[in-house]
């Protein structure tokens, strides 16, 4: 026999209901960096709407909050306001800023289970250098990267150089370069960028010529040494030869210079792997960066980061987020929709990333790169550190100083920001 309830009853009964399902759902706000080339934001949409319906006890409200510092600021001026996000992708290099600020936790505190740290352990090491302190990890790798040299095949063939042989080093670059200029004269030889990021690039000539621009508490830099001022001189060199454009170059627009063929090579992100293969009309490939007396690469882009202000439910809800979004066959997929790095040696173990590799070898080069990778320049007050290695940088290039006396400079100011920080 059923027993019918008054409708008030009803209603209430109802209304509980809904608001225990209510408080079930999480809902996490996760501020997410967009600076390279690709639709990227479609890509996130889509990874957060298959989460969703997947885990309907979480939301993701994701904000694109432009790139790396854009959402480095956006982050800490909401936690300031009270606002605090569950997670963010921030510079792999914001640790020791976020650290010193308490601003995020440390993913060790909060995993429970065997699976979740044989996933925490499951990660290239090269790409945790960037994300790991004292022993405990801070950082979870996603859109990172190491930069490459992107090569037109049919450039070299119309000069008369082996479409298939990219330059193993700085002489070879050097050569090719002028070499390509001649033969084409509407055509640069190379550019590598000094917009956005130069002292990246920068890092990465330093470090080809056997030379690490920091310490790894992050407290000194060494930016005047001589094997660093003789990279700049090598950079400033390419442009004093007719190989490269004078002054500065942009970061924002050096893709679409190789894609419209006024360059015939390129150093940037593989990021833009994915669009220059979409975009490219000539035949290309993608090599590693050429060696002076090492080859070499800093690691770069975002790492997965959660913050300290939140509540337990929110951490946990992150963690599954973010474990889900670094799967295997997850990371796989976005490095094929990408082109940035699968974050795992699993996920380059998924049949998926096998075949595209196959299909398409230059998918490997960034990770391959790994091999003679070197964490990102990454310090106390970076911000300010990277600002003065980029004016220093910028400087030499358009001739205002000699690569030594700027060099110099930025050595004297990166010892006064970071005195207080001295061991």
């Amino acid at each position: 026999m059923s027993v019918r309830l008054p409708f008030a009853l009803t209603a209430l009964a109802v209304g509980l209901l809904s608001a225990t399902q209510a408080s079930a759902e999480v809902d996490l706000t996760m501020y997410y960096p967009v600076s390279v080339g690709g639709a990227l934001t479609g890509v996130i949409d889509e990874l957060v709407e298959e989460f969703e319906s997947e885990h309907p006890d979480i939301s993701v409200d994701a904000i694109y909050a432009g790139n790396y510092d854009d959402t480095r600021v956006r982050a800490m001026s909401a936690i300031e306001a009270g606002d605090t996000p569950a997670l963010s992708v921030m510079f792999s290099i914001d640790l020791f800023e976020l650290i010193e600020q308490g601003a995020i936790v440390a993913f060790d505190d909060l995993v429970e289970t065997d699976e979740e740290r044989a996933w925490l352990d499951g990660f290239y090491p090269g790409l945790m250098d960037n994300g790991r302190l004292d022993g405990k990890t801070y950082g979870i790798p996603f859109q990172r990267s190491t930069i490459v040299l992107f090569w037109n095949k049919d450039a070299f063939e119309a000069a008369g150089l082996d479409p298939d042989t990219p330059p193993a080093n700085w002489n070879e670059m050097a050569e090719m370069a002028a070499t390509l200029r001649e033969a084409n004269g509407d055509q640069w030889g190379v550019m590598v960028p000094s917009t956005g990021y130069p002292y990246w690039m920068f890092q990465a000539f330093a470090y080809q010529n056997g030379h690490r621009l920091m310490n790894e508490a992050g407290t000194e830099v060494y930016f005047d040494d001589p094997a660093a001022v003789e990279a700049l001189e090598y950079w400033v060199s390419l442009a004093e030869d007719g190989v490269m454009p004078s002054g500065t170059i942009e970061w924002g627009t050096l893709r679409q210079n190789f894609l419209e063929q006024s360059t015939a090579m390129m150093w940037h992100t593989t990021g833009n792997l994915s669009a220059v293969k979409s975009d490219a009309d000539f035949d290309f490939g993608v090599a590693m960066l050429p060696a002076k007396t090492q080859r070499g690469s800093p690691t770069g882009g975002g790492n997965f980061y959660i913050f300290a202000d939140t509540s337990d439910e929110e951490q946990r809800a992150a963690m599954t987020f973010i474990r889900w979004m670094t799967a295997p066959e997850r990371a796989a997929d976005w490095s094929i929709e990408t082109g940035y790095m699968g974050v795992s040696p699993a996920a380059y173990d998924t049949e998926t990333l096998q075949a595209y590799v196959k299909e398409f070898p230059p998918a490997a080069v960034a990770r391959d790169q790994l091999e003679f990778g070197t964490a990102e320049l990454a310090t106390h007050e970076g911000g300010r550190i990277r600002r003065t290695l980029d004016n220093a940088v910028q400087a030499a290039l358009t001739g205002q100083m000699t690569p030594e006396q700027a060099l110099t400079q930025a050595q004297a100011e990166a010892d006064r920001i970071l005195r207080r920080y001295a061991r």
